[in-house]
């Protein structure tokens, strides 16, 4: 049956246009299916049945993986059946009576204004990295972007004059961010200076580069972010993403609309944006505990 995980692939890259990892973990996920479909003798696609389908998430429960991971394993495996069904190749889906895992409503974690002050005042000093690492912190906090996005930044995507970087999103899409003055001061500080040194060959197209003049990863910079942050004195457990959540955040605590958080973003659907207004709810209620009177 990994034929037709290879149709499937295809479909998503070709006419969904998804991101190359993006299709990594469908191919995971529906790889993974296969395999525990072949174990239980499954031996052709309409041969799958619902229970086969429901065995599986809980096999998925029985390795550890959280309500969350399973729920998407599902979104997955339905997609799948959903694309074998629209193409011919088999007759029905045994995805459309199984119910996704309930996961918890966990809210994802921000930082305050006064930590993410101190966050970015961490790099101190005029070190080639102390400036990039500080060009790369506010950009994050200033725009949202996805840590992979940041990374992927190339020079000719960021225009100091209009204060606007653009940036490639999921699925191909490309958006217009604004950055501020900040940001945009602390990042022609970079390009004049510690940017146009490292590229010593004048070939490297990325905006962002490493010690040794090759492009940031992200496994590099959610290092530096956690090393910056410790630097800080921040307790909390924060990775790049963090920085996105409390861009997002801050911005509706502040008077944003929920459509322009949203584009900025680059969500496709405006429920995903949504789980911010939840946050600010949930902030407000535990200062009104805290320093109500009658709390």
């Amino acid at each position: 049956m990994n034929d037709y995980l290879d149709l499937f692939l295809n479909y998503l890259l070709v006419e969904k246009g998804l991101a190359a990892n993006t299709l990594e973990a469908y191919s995971r996920d529906i790889g993974t299916y296969l395999g525990f479909l072949d174990s239980r003798g499954c031996g052709s696609i309409d041969s799958v049945r619902p229970l086969d389908v429901a065995a599986f998430i809980a096999n998925l429960k029985d390795a550890g993986l959280s309500p969350r991971s399973r729920a998407r394993a599902l979104s997955a495996v339905r997609m799948f059946h959903r694309f074998l069904v629209t193409e011919n190749y088999c007759a029905a889906n045994p995805t459309s009576i199984v119910e996704a895992p309930k996961s918890l409503s966990k809210l994802p974690s921000i930082l305050t204004a006064r930590e993410v002050e101190r966050l970015l005042a961490a790099p101190m000093g005029d070190g080639s990295a102390e400036v990039r690492d500080r060009a790369m912190l506010e950009l994050l906090y200033a725009t949202g972007l996805r840590v992979s996005e940041l990374v992927s930044l190339k020079v000719r995507d960021v225009n100091m004059d209009a204060g606007y970087v653009l940036t490639m999103g999921k699925g191909g899409k490309e958006r217009l961010v604004p950055m501020g003055e900040s940001a945009r001061s602390v990042l022609a500080e970079y390009v004049s200076t510690v940017r146009l040194k490292g590229d010593k060959w004048s070939d490297n197209r990325y905006l962002f580069l490493s010690r040794l003049g090759d492009r940031m990863t992200r496994q590099a910079f959610w290092n530096i972010i956690k090393k910056r942050a410790s630097g800080a004195g921040i307790a909390k457990n924060i990775s790049p993403h963090t920085l996105r959540h409390s861009f997002a955040t801050h911005l509706l605590e502040n008077g944003a609309d929920l459509r322009s958080v949203q584009i900025m973003l680059g969500h496709a659907d405006l429920s995903t944006t949504q789980i911010y207004t939840h946050i600010t709810r949930e902030r407000l209620k535990r200062l009104h505990e805290e320093f109500h009177p009658r709390g």
